[in-house]
């Protein structure tokens, strides 16, 4: 069994790949670098620096000493969500090996991503003092309206033109794109990225089903506030950390409920914002 367990580790090594390419939000992924490890497994130190402005300068006794104050938060992780599934025993390793890359490829793509990127966007929608605005965008030229808004917006409250990425529908990209006008080239340039979501994986709030109660046995999640149209993030102002694991996998032998692979897998992180940065999220959302 050593072998078979050895192929499965090569498809665990991909899992992250495969978040890569289909996640919406992973643009936002911080820098692992800059935080520490917490003292529990599902918490993170983060660096916050705080400094003193400008004093008069006396001619005779100089500069006016300012301080710095360097302090870690400890923030903990808001998204841990898990499931297992079962990979019927195969006669050959390769096949059951090729079975569980798949399996596990498709259930991320189409369960795990969604989600995660849902529960992300509706996390930032709701933090306190972000900008936002509410309204219906019934044509490209209001499209362009709104974004002109929301740049302006960014603009005043001083947030860097760089790195400002702009989540936004694939209808609402469309109605620009089909202006076709210099207008609506000279909006756009003020984003750095330019990332289409689905709607469905693009609200205000959702709810996170638990798998076990009534009604809510197939996992996943709902969405329960508006529809947003777009959403302008300056990355730097998002604290987002993502960890994906399958820690356990049991072979058919050790296995006491059924012939089959049994797959455990979990994705937890963090999902947030600086506290002195919620100037960097501007939010439009349907009435």
């Amino acid at each position: 069994m050593a072998n078979n367990i050895r192929l499965f580790q090569k498809y665990i090594a991909l899992l992250d790949e495969v978040y890569k390419q289909a996640s919406k939000s992973s643009i936002l992924d911080g820098d692992a670098s800059l935080v520490q490890a917490g003292k529990n497994t599902n918490e993170i130190i983060i660096p916050k620096m705080t400094l003193d402005g400008l004093a008069d300068y006396s001619r005779n006794s100089g500069y006016v000493k300012g301080d710095v104050t360097l302090t870690y938060e400890t923030v903990k992780f808001n998204y841990d969500r898990g499931r297992k599934f079962v990979v019927d025993a195969m006669d050959d390793e390769e096949t059951a090996g090729i079975a569980f890359g798949k399996l596990s490829s498709e259930f991320i793509r189409t369960k795990v991503v969604p989600e995660m990127d849902a529960f992300r966007f509706a996390t930032y929608a709701a933090l306190s003092g972000i900008g936002s605005a509410t309204g219906t965008l019934a044509d490209g030229a209001a499209v362009i309206t709104a974004l002109r808004t929301a740049a302006n917006k960014m603009d005043e409250d001083e947030v860097p033109s760089e790195q400002r990425v702009l989540f936004i529908t694939p209808t609402l990209r469309g109605m620009i794109d089909d202006l076709d006008t210099s207008k609506s080239k000279e909006v756009l340039s003020k984003f750095s990225s330019v990332v289409e979501v689905p709607q469905s994986r693009f609200n205000t709030e959702i709810e996170l089903l638990d798998g076990t109660t009534s009604g809510e046995e197939i996992g996943g999640f709902r969405a329960t506030g508006s529809d947003i149209n777009f959403m302008v993030v300056h990355t730097p102002a998002i604290l987002q950390y993502p960890k994906h694991t399958v820690n356990k996998i049991i072979t058919p032998e050790a296995n006491q409920d059924s012939d089959g692979w049994m797959f455990f897998y979990r994705a937890y992180g963090l999902a947030d914002a600086y506290e002195n940065k919620v100037a960097g999220i501007y939010v439009h959302s349907k009435a």
